[in-house]
């Protein structure tokens, strides 16, 4: 924190492991309430600093940092890669963008423009000022942790916040190295601090700490309930990215074989560890076993194994809790009644020795009140629902807590424009799955979450506005009524 590494109050440390083949390759240090006081303390006293700067000099330092995640792009995503076990050949391209979010809300820096407000008084000017909130906290998750960094930190920056950062527990280290761009790029010490260590201990008091103004997160259900929860004592604000259980929807006019590309895409990409994830087959019944056979062809053939390879197409589930949360769900859907076609439990092949691996699942046979179908699993699991008619696949679509993304695969544009108005999702595809990028809003409706990230007005999200009355006449009649 306040540019550079130290050691934990408390002098302890946790182990991190690489997922793939089960060995320890990080120790992190596990920080504590203390650890966060010092850096909100680093955070607050760097905020004059950074609001001393001039708008278009913030941006210009964004712009240096996105070129050292360029150069530096290669490292941080094997970092990753060791961390939670996505794909080396995702991983890197989510590094690139990255730095594209840093020159995309660089280019906003110096764009934070009030408005004067015509009130019909002659004798006012009245004007709003965006102010930024002050120190900010935002804590990330494992499954793709720079990636949804940027999601959050260039905005908060831009907007003329300092922060601390918090990272999953699980894949820190990335994070830590990512960090020291900073002090490279020739940010001021303590606009960015980074604080490691478990959500009940940092993680709780980064959110309690009262000078924090905002807390942003993405992660799950559960945990976004206990940020808010927590934030509401403060009346912080709070923004979150939370769950999913998206559906994916063919229509039999579709373009098949670009349907089941997308469908595979959608849940078997990432191992399925993805927010976004198209978890939820809905297949028009004309089309059902056709379908399910090319999905089951195409799926069978990925390759399993070790993350680094150009060759591998699914990696190792990221924690040990979610491996195990994973096989459980696997388990709860046979025992509901659904059909296993595809997968069903742990794989153990050649160079997985040691490594969290589980085969592509696909189940059919799914009725959408099974737990299988309404509950995140988080993981390579597909659960497929047949439908009828396109009022049935919207009513089945909906049906579900959450309200993060939706696909839809259909050659009748009049249909597709239907189901972007009648999908209740924060992002909807058509004929496309799990694409996005700085320049659109994303977020969540229902359980998903609360806020936007991406896009012009997202900056928004990380100011207040200030409404200000400048009278060139003072008035000296009647002060027991309001002036209108």
């Amino acid at each position: 924190m306040a540019g550079r590494r130290r050691p934990a109050n408390g002098g302890q440390y946790f182990d991190c492991d690489n997922p793939c083949t089960g060995e320890v390759w990080a120790r992190v240090a596990r920080g504590t309430a203390a650890d966060v006081d010092e850096a909100v303390a680093a955070a607050r006293e760097a905020l004059s600093t950074w609001n001393g700067l001039k708008p278009s000099e913030r941006g210009k330092l964004m712009l240096k940092m996105a070129e050292l995640i360029d150069t530096h792009a290669p490292a941080l995503a094997a970092s990753e890669v060791r961390d939670n076990g996505k794909l080396y050949a995702e991983m890197l391209p989510q590094m690139r963008s990255a730095a594209d979010w840093f020159r995309y809300y660089a280019g906003l820096a110096d764009k934070l423009e009030g408005a004067v407000i015509p009130t019909g008084r002659p004798d006012m000017l009245t004007f709003t000022r965006l102010e930024p909130l002050g120190v900010v906290a935002l804590i990330t998750p494992w499954n793709s942790p720079l990636l949804l960094l940027a999601h959050k930190l260039p905005t908060a920056l831009a907007a003329g916040n300092t922060v601390v950062i918090k990272p999953s527990e699980f894949t820190s280290a990335s994070t830590l190295e990512f960090a020291e761009l900073f002090a490279q790029a020739g940010f001021p010490h303590g606009v960015v601090n980074v604080v490691t260590g478990f959500g009940s201990e940092a993680g709780a008091a980064l959110v309690a700490h009262p000078d924090v103004a905002k807390v942003a997160f993405t992660g799950s259900e559960e945990g976004g309930r206990r940020i808010n929860q927590g934030a509401a004592a403060d009346f912080k604000h709070v923004a979150l990215e939370l769950g999913g259980k998206s559906p994916n929807i063919v229509f039999e006019d579709a373009q098949i074989d670009a349907a089941v590309v997308g469908a595979i895409a959608g849940i078997f990409a990432a191992s399925g560890q993805t927010c976004i994830a198209g978890s939820r087959l809905l297949l028009q019944r004309s089309i059902h076993d056709g379908f399910v056979g090319q999905l089951v062809d195409l799926a069978g053939q990925a390759r399993i194994g070790d993350p680094m390879l150009p060759e591998t197409h699914v990696g190792p589930i990221a924690t040990p809790p979610q491996y195990a949360k994973v096989l459980e769900y696997i388990a709860i859907a046979k025992e509901e009644g659904a059909r296993c076609v595809l997968g069903g439990g742990p794989y153990a092949g050649s160079g997985t020795s040691g490594g969290r691996f589980v085969l592509p699942t696909i189940f059919t046979g799914v009725d959408n009140r099974m737990r299988i179908a309404r509950e995140e699993v988080f993981g390579p699991v597909l659960a497929i629902i047949p439908f009828d008619s396109e009022e049935e696949a919207f009513q089945i679509a909906n049906d579900t807590p959450f309200g993060l993304a939706a696909g839809v695969w259909t050659s009748d544009m009049a249909r597709a424009l239907r189901a972007s108005e009648r999908l209740q999702a924060g992002t909807v595809w058509i004929n496309t799955y799990r694409t996005g990028g700085c320049s659109t809003p994303f977020g969540g409706y229902k359980h998903s979450g609360l806020g936007r990230e991406g896009g012009v007005e997202a900056i928004k999200e990380w100011v207040q506005t200030k409404t200000v009355w400048l009278c060139g006449k003072p008035d000296t009649n009647q002060p027991f009524v309001m002036r209108h």
